[in-house]
């Protein structure tokens, strides 16, 4: 539990905060705390493990603002893709794809997963980690969780995070990501870290800050676990006929691949369509006169790791750039 002294200095903490959650009752936050606290003991994290997590923590009023403030979908497909797919992403794509083929490939040997996936992956996600966030994940779920909008899931989130430091995969100084809890090159949150985080490199632990293998062996397991295809491609750039009937397009529509070609869809770069018995949808995510794609089952994969068109389209893409 949480001693006088802890909670006497959180009051001290608080009170010279403005605005946002600082304002709410400091009780109720450590109240809050303490029956996360309680949970998570039954769940088996040691009370030293909480001590050292929940240390000097706050409500974040940035991690609220952020929160509150997601702006709706408002990106076109061009201003998505072409923001996202640089002359710069690609090139320290094929810089990464070279500077850790062997690891790569050891990667695709036990997860069967295409490496040049993983590296689109890591690229969107992170920047090939250059950029995986600095905010504190304790402090920022437990913020996220005590706030009351999506409490239930973030609590899950937060007692999962905590069960990662009670195993040891990560010191709580080194547990840091994005504003919403994720974390790491992949930016997994805790619950999928529990589920899918690998420890690639063999060294007793789950890595995902700064091991460059378990990482990638993560992402990697992530989409093997989501059914990835490795004899198949995510999808590819297609030309659709005039007239083609628009009402036909999106993932809500599967048909043999053989089936479109018939209808006059053709491979955008020149090259022959095989007449295969595939599952294939077309998407037009511009609209009509706007670029086409075939995609496939991989397709559906890639949107398990980000339920988005734009997103997965833009992992395909940037995927047949980099290797």
């Amino acid at each position: 539990m949480l001693n006088r002294r802890t909670l006497l200095s959180r009051v001290a903490a608080l009170s010279v905060l403005s605005g946002g959650a600082a304002q709410a009752a400091t009780a109720s936050f450590d109240d809050f705390l303490q029956g996360v606290a309680g949970e998570a003991r039954r769940a088996g994290v040691s009370q030293a493990t909480l001590q050292r997590a929940f240390a000097n923590i706050r409500p974040n009023d940035k991690v609220l603002e952020l929160d509150r403030r997601q702006p709706e979908f408002t990106l076109t497909w061009e201003q998505y893709r072409d923001g996202r797919i640089t002359a710069q992403r690609v090139e320290r794509g094929r810089q990464m794809y070279a500077e850790n083929s062997t690891l790569l490939d050891a990667i695709a040997t036990r997860f069967r997963v295409s490496p040049r996936i993983v590296v689109a992956v890591w690229g969107l996600e992170t920047n090939y980690g250059g950029f995986t966030g600095n905010y504190n994940t304790i402090e920022a779920l437990a913020t996220l969780a005590w706030d009351g909008r999506r409490s239930a899931f973030f609590r899950a989130e937060l007692l999962a995070a905590l069960r990662i430091l009670e195993r040891g995969d990560v010191a709580p100084d080194r547990m840091r990501g994005s504003y919403a809890g994720a974390m790491g090159h992949p930016q997994f949150m805790p619950t999928s870290f529990e589920r899918l985080a690998v420890d690639f490199d063999g060294d007793g632990r789950r890595d995902i800050w700064d091991s460059r293998a378990d990482a990638l062996g993560s992402i990697a397991n992530y989409l093997g676990r989501s059914g990835w295809d490795e004899t198949e491609r995510w999808g590819r750039e297609v030309l659709v006929p005039p007239g083609f009937d628009t009402s036909l397009a999106g993932r809500g529509t599967r048909r043999p691949l053989r089936d479109w070609l018939r209808m006059g869809v053709t491979a955008a770069d020149g090259t022959a369509l095989p007449p295969l018995e595939m599952q294939t949808s077309i998407l037009l995510p511009g609209g009509a006169g706007g670029q086409a794609f075939a995609v496939y089952q991989n397709f559906n994969v890639i949107r398990r790791y980000n339920p988005s068109d734009f997103y997965a389209l833009v992992v395909g893409m940037l995927s047949d750039r980099v290797a």
